[in-house]
């Protein structure tokens, strides 16, 4: 029949091999640093499924000993990470930690099986959780056979996926441009003092007629040195309160925000769970969340607050700090703040504590200089950025709903119809 599916194995449809490298960055740093990306397990795991972007890059050298894997290629990690997914969207080079699938066109699409291999990624990593360091092979890879249906099939199906995979992405930039629009806001009124600038050198500021007339058109010195006229100079713990008091009963099931779901960039975590209250760090909606150790805070850990239930108080990590702006600072200031290249540097650099272990003191932080905007421009910012945060969470949320709709979606169309085993694919 034209529509039976048969059962295959992965180096049926292609080629199948690990990457190279025979360093890592600590003991070979000429190695980076060049043209050429450099993908590793996490950004694999990070991609859902299409790498876009990448962190690192090989030199000529890292090359040389390495390999130039085509775009197209499936992507498969092997250890930290097991059995996470993605197809690169641009030639790059991996280490041996990932294995590159390179798919014959006439035989298979690769979309098919890289939905395939999401499907089967529970059933994978489950086998690696026998071994010693929970990780696979090439032998691994290629005991597992899988249900494969004719090419216009895994065409069709990879269509209706990569649709929704396409508007989960669309929601994912937009939420990404909102957010980062309220942080150039923020840049441009409150650390370049970009209006006012303008103001003073006779320059169009761009904005409406009463937006304008709220800047002052000259600077004066202070303690932080130049300041817009009528700002003062303050220091962070004047205008935020560090760590506030919330009051959460020991053991009552409260939102929990782990490390690990804190957001790198955007300002919306990647997981809420519900757990009883122990010990760490609570907080309401309208407050800011940021790591105070390494690597997380160098990495960008920062969230803000929206997405309790009214009148919740939700806990996290003990190596949260929490940020909330007093009145009449609106929220949004604390977390553009917090997400701020000089405030970052200024946090890193106060970094305390052994190798490996350094944290950032609330302490530390309060002394943070800052340049206090009139009561009038700073409610207007809060006005944009709690508009521009919002329609950013609406967008996320958009994203998650699909990729729970595509999650139960894929063990459907992943069904073998036609054979009588399970429809999941399996072992040998």
């Amino acid at each position: 029949m034209a529509s039976e599916w048969r059962t295959v194995k992965l180096s049926d449809l292609g080629e199948v091999n690990r990457g190279r490298s025979r360093h890592r960055p600590r003991y070979a740093e000429h190695l980076y640093g060049g043209p050429y990306p450099f993908i590793q397990t996490g950004d694999i795991k990070n991609a859902d499924g299409h790498l876009t972007t990448y962190q690192q890059t090989y030199s000529e050298a890292g090359l040389a000993q390495g390999r130039l894997w085509p775009a197209g290629t499936m992507c498969i990690t092997i250890a930290a990470n097991i059995a996470e997914t993605a197809i690169l969207d641009f030639p790059a080079c991996f280490p041996d930690s990932v294995v590159g699938f390179i798919a014959d066109p006439s035989k298979c699409d690769v979309r098919f099986v890289e939905y395939m291999f999401r499907h089967m990624r529970g059933g994978i990593q489950h086998e690696a959780s026998g071994s010693v360091q929970d990780n696979i092979n090439l032998a691994t890879l290629e005991r597992l056979r899988f249900p494969l249906p004719p090419l216009s099939e895994q065409r069709r199906i990879a269509d209706i996926l990569a649709a929704l995979d396409d508007k989960i992405e669309l929601n994912r930039r937009m939420s990404q441009t909102l957010e980062s629009m309220a942080r150039a806001l923020f840049n441009s009124w409150f650390v370049d003092f970009d209006p006012v600038r303008a103001k003073a050198e006779g320059r169009d500021l761009g904005l409406p007629p009463r937006l304008a007339a709220l800047f002052p058109d000259s600077f004066e010195n202070s303690e932080l040195g130049e300041v817009p006229r009528g700002w003062h100079a303050a220091r962070l713990s004047d205008l935020v309160t560090l760590n506030p008091s919330r009051a959460l009963a020991q053991g009552s099931e409260s939102p929990y925000l782990d490390m690990a779901n804190m957001p790198t960039s955007g300002h919306t975590p990647l997981d809420i769970t519900i757990r009883p209250f122990s010990s760490g760090s609570r907080f309401v909606n309208g407050d800011t969340l940021m790591a105070r150790i390494t690597p997380c805070l160098e990495n960008g850990k920062t969230a803000f607050v929206d997405f309790l239930p009214d009148g919740a108080v939700g806990w996290g990590s003990t190596e949260f700090l929490v940020l909330r702006t007093k009145p009449p600072l609106p929220p949004e200031f604390a977390y553009c703040l917090a997400r701020s290249e000089a405030f970052r540097d200024f946090a890193i650099n106060g970094m305390t504590g052994s190798s490996g272990r350094q944290r950032v003191s609330a302490d530390s932080l309060a002394e943070y200089p800052v340049a206090q905007p009139s009561d009038e421009i700073a409610t207007l910012f809060g006005r944009q950025a709690s508009l521009l945060l919002t329609k950013a969470r609406y967008a996320h949320l958009e994203g998650s709903a699909l990729s729970m709709q595509r999650e139960a979606l894929l063990p459907v169309l992943m069904a073998n119809r036609h054979a009588s085993h399970h429809p999941g694919g399996g072992h040998e």
